[in-house]
C-alpha cells in the first residue's frame, strides 16, 4: 500500500513540470529491513537518510562522547581502504557519505548519482560493517573533538545551549556536561569505539528513507546488500523517563562580551503528544517570526534585541519550549522583564482570531518551502519515521494545523507557560540579572 502526498508539496524538487501526486511507498526487503521510498526519475540522483537507535544519550558515564566519536570514524577508512583511500573512492564515485550522533540516534546520509549505485552502496556496506578504526585516525578524531569542545567554550551562544541542557536535564542522559565529556574522551581507546559500534550498528534499530532515481526492487536489493551483514539484534532501550524541573532557576555565566546570550526553557511536549499542533501554533504566535508577540514587544517597541524567537524541541523522552535572544549587557534585565509578562499574557488572555489565522496560514505552507532538494525531502520523511508518525502525515498536516482552535491554544498555553518550571540561562556580563539556585 502507498501513501499519496500532494505533488504541490514536493514539486519544488521532484519536477515542477510533473502533475499529480507523489507516492511514498513502504519497502520491505527479503531480510526484513523496512524503508520509505519516494521514487523520482526526473533527475539521476538518489538521497538516502537513515539512522540507528541509541545515540549519545545512551553513552555510559565512563564513555561520554563515544557515540559521536564512533560516528565520525565510520568514514575514516573501511575494509581494504584507509581514510585517504576511502575518501578517494567516494570522490571517484561522486558519493557523499557521512554520519553523526544525536541524543537518541546515530544518523547517516548518502547522496549519489544513480549510475553509481553499486559503488555507493558498497561504500556504505564497508562503513557500517567493516570500519577500520585505525589508531592514527582515532587519535586525530579524539583530538579534534576535544579541541571543538574547548573552542565552543569561547562562544556565548554555545555555552548557553550547553548550560541550558545540563541544567534542565540535570541527572538525565540528555544533560551531558561538556567538561565531563572532555574528560571521558581523553580516557577512550580504539577498543571502546569498536565495542560501541558493535552495540549500535544493528538492523533492529535501523530506520531508512530514500528519495530519487530508484525503484522498490532495486532499493530492496541495495539495502540488503548494505545493511544485511549487520546483526538483527533488538533496538537498544531508549533513554529513561524525564522529570521536569519543579522550580524556576536562573543561571548566569560570565564571559567578556558586550552582548549576552539568553535562553529560556520550559518543559514542552514529545512529538506524539495530542497537543503538538496546538503547541506549534502557540509557539509561533509567541515567537515564531516578525509578527510574533515577543518580536513586537522586545524588538520593535523597545529595541532590546536584534532578534528573538520561540520554538518547540522534541526528543524521544522529553520536549522543551525554548525562547532564544541576545541583548546588550546593560539591557538584558529589561528584556527579561518584558519577556516573562508576555508569557503570562498569552497564558491568561488567549489569542485573537487574527493571530490564530495568520499562524495557521504560515505553518501550513512553510514546510513546503524547506523541501528544496531530494536530501531535504529524505531528511523530513526520515524524521517522521523516527518520530513514529504515519506515512500520510504530510497529507494530513495542513488539516491538523487548520483544526487548531483558539481554545486549544489557550489550553496548551496554560499547560506549558508555567513560570515555576522556567529555566533561564544568561551568558555574558548581564546587568540586572540575579542568579537563582
Amino acid at each position: 500500500m502507498t501513501v499519496r502526498i500532494l505533488g504541490l508539496l514536493l514539486g519544488l524538487v521532484l519536477a515542477a513540470s510533473r502533475a499529480g501526486a507523489v507516492e511514498v511507498k513502504e519497502v520491505t526487503t527479503p531480510l526484513g529491513i523496512k524503508a520509505w521510498l519516494v521514487e523520482d526519475r526526473s533527475t539521476p540522483v538518489l538521497a538516502l537518510s537513515f539512522s540507528f537507535a541509541g545515540g549519545s544519550a545512551r553513552d555510559s558515564e565512563a564513555e561520554k562522547g563515544v557515540s559521536s566519536l564512533t560516528a565520525g570514524l565510520l568514514t575514516d577508512g573501511a575494509g581494504p581502504y584507509d581514510a585517504q583511500a576511502f575518501r578517494l573512492r567516494q570522490e571517484e564515485a561522486s558519493v557523499s557519505l557521512g554520519f553523526g550522533a544525536a541524543l537518541d540516534t546515530v544518523a547517516g546520509s548518502m547522496r549519489l548519482l544513480s549510475a553509481n549505485r553499486d559503488q555507493a552502496f558498497e561504500l556504505l556496506r564497508l562503513a557500517v560493517s567493516e570500519p577500520r578504526f585505525d589508531q592514527n585516525r582515532f587519535e586525530q578524531r579524539r583530538a579534534q573533538a576535544i579541541a571543538a569542545l574547548n573552542q565552543a567554550d569561547q562562544r556565548p551562544g554555545t555555552v548557553a545551549q550547553r548550560t541550558m541542557m545540563a541544567t534542565v536535564f540535570a541527572g538525565h542522559p540528555y544533560g551531558n556536561n561538556a567538561s565531563g565529556v572532555r574528560e571521558t574522551l581523553r580516557q577512550l581507546g580504539v577498543a571502546d569505539v569498536r565495542r560501541r559500534a558493535q552495540s549500535l550498528l544493528s538492523r533492529g534499530g535501523l530506520v531508512v528513507t530514500a528519495v530519487g532515481d530508484i525503484d522498490a526492487a532495486e532499493l530492496s536489493r541495495q539495502l540488503d546488500r548494505a545493511f544485511g551483514g549487520l546483526p538483527d539484534a533488538p533496538a537498544p532501550s531508549s533513554a529513561p523517563d524525564w522529570t521536569p524541573p519543579a522550580k524556576p532557576r536562573t543561571v548566569s555565566i560570565e564571559r567578556p562580551v558586550p552582548q549576552s546570550s539568553v535562553l529560556i526553557a520550559l518543559p514542552g511536549l514529545v512529538r506524539q503528544d495530542p497537543d503538538w499542533h496546538a503547541a506549534l501554533v502557540m509557539a509561533h504566535i509567541l515567537g515564531g517570526g516578525q509578527q510574533s508577540r515577543l518580536f513586537s514587544e522586545v524588538r520593535e517597541k523597545r529595541g532590546l534585541a536584534y532578534s528573538i524567537s520561540a520554538g518547540l524541541r522534541a526528543q524521544d523522552k522529553a520536549g522543551l519550549l525554548v525562547i532564544s535572544t541576545a541583548s546588550a549587557n546593560e539591557r538584558v534585565g529589561e528584556a527579561l522583564r518584558v519577556i516573562k509578562p508576555e508569557l503570562a499574557r498569552l497564558r491568561d488572555g488567549g489569542v485573537s482570531e487574527q493571530e490564530l489565522g495568520d499562524a495557521k496560514t504560515y505553518l501550513s505552507g512553510s514546510l513546503a518551502l524547506s523541501l528544496d532538494s531530494s536530501g531535504a525531502i529524505a531528511n523530513v520523511l526520515h524524521q517522521l519515521q523516527v518520530d513514529r508518525q504515519p506515512r500520510d502525515y504530510l497529507d494530513r498536516r495542513a488539516a491538523l494545523i487548520g483544526a487548531v482552535k483558539a481554545d486549544d491554544v489557550s489550553r496548551v498555553a496554560r499547560r506549558l507557560l508555567r513560570e515555576h518550571a522556567m529555566t533561564t540561562v544568561v551568558v555574558g556580563k548581564p546587568v540586572g540579572v540575579t542568579a537563582e539556585p
